[in-house]
């Protein structure tokens, strides 16, 4: 089973689980961890591979959306979770959406942070290179310069560097598997076009988060059940760029989210 922390304000509080992204593990969220303990029961998980979840990466694993969207199921049911509030991160955003795909009555909403919803041309263009240059080059090579693209400002420096040094904790077979799952995303990243989200929906994004912003704002725009909301001065890992405003956004939603549907 993963590695999970919980943190338990009382026994009838809702459920808050934090899913980080690839590379990255529950240590991100420390920025949140304070404000979210004062109004919610808190799970954090590190995905296989992650954290402390690391030796549950493998072969014998399969690395697919809906098998490390089980995992993090696995562990609601070992705590007798039987609905939450999810708030994710990049990649990890894939993995809630997942969930409440297979598994609405688990999903009771969710915060989209630095959502990926669609891969534009630069972004497909980053996939198919490392996917041509993973086996013969340094696989931290590629993670610096995906960052690098990603988050290219002054002021998304400590995002940047956060998440290079955790990717490096990650053994190179373990990442060449999560980037192989980043193939799957164009595929699965079809679901947030349907026109009715599965849960009340909150994406919060950079307004410099020019490679993916773009796209979910043409999707909220569609959707009956989601609301967006752009913080500025804020890249892709916009929980660690603004994390006052993410909190504060994220929590207010949480609390309503029947904001979504009014």
């Amino acid at each position: 089973m993963l590695g999970y922390r919980t943190y338990i304000l009382d026994e009838s509080t809702d459920w808050v689980v934090f899913v980080h992204g690839a590379g990255g593990n529950s240590s991100i969220w420390f920025r949140q961890l304070r404000a979210f303990r004062e109004h919610f029961n808190v799970l954090m998980v590190d995905l296989r591979g992650h954290g402390e979840s690391a030796q549950l990466g493998g072969d014998r694993h399969p690395y697919t959306f809906e098998a490390v969207s089980a995992d993090v199921v696995e562990v609601l049911d070992h705590l007798g979770i039987q609905s939450a509030h999810f708030v994710g991160i990049s990649l990890g955003c894939l993995i809630i959406r997942t969930i409440a795909e297979v598994a609405p009555e688990r999903v009771s909403s969710m915060v989209l942070g630095g959502a990926i919803v669609r891969l534009n041309l630069r972004s497909r263009f980053l996939v198919t290179m490392g996917n041509a240059l993973n086996r013969v080059m340094p696989f931290m090579w590629l993670y610096r310069l995906f960052a690098w693209v990603i988050m290219p400002r002054q002021r998304h420096r400590e995002s940047r560097m956060l998440f290079v040094r955790e990717a490096q904790k990650l053994a190179r077979k373990e990442f060449l598997r999560w980037y192989r799952l980043s193939l799957e995303m164009t595929p699965l990243a079809r679901l947030f076009e349907e026109p009715e989200a599965p849960a009340p929906t909150l994406y919060l994004m950079g307004d410099e988060d020019y490679m993916f912003l773009p796209a979910v704002r043409r999707i909220a725009a569609h959707q009956r059940r989601a609301l967006l909301r752009v913080i500025v001065r804020s890249g892709h890992v916009c929980n660690v760029d603004q994390a006052e405003l993410f909190n504060r956004h994220s929590i207010d939603f949480l609390k309503n989210p029947g904001l979504a549907t009014a």
